[in-house]
């Protein structure tokens, strides 16, 4: 029986589904990745991966008008 309610892998479908993007080679050469909300992801769980990706360091998120958010990271230098 299908249920509206998130299944417990909607949410790994996402992050599988965004890493793609922020590691697609024309994403990682400007580092920076345009991601949107698919209309069948559900709007929590959405947030939760936006509030991971943003706690990690040198990472900046962006929220656009149209409803993207704009991704933008920078490589540390190593010493």
């Amino acid at each position: 029986m299908a249920t509206t309610s998130a299944s417990p892998d909607a949410y790994q479908r996402m992050g599988i589904r965004v890493q793609k993007i922020i590691n697609s080679q024309s994403a990682q050469k400007a580092k920076a990745a345009l991601i949107f909300r698919l209309p069948d992801e559900p709007v929590a769980e959405w947030e939760q991966l936006l509030e991971e990706i943003d706690e990690n360091d040198n990472v900046t998120l962006a929220y656009r008008d149209d409803g993207g958010v704009q991704i933008f990271w920078v490589v540390p230098k190593e010493d």
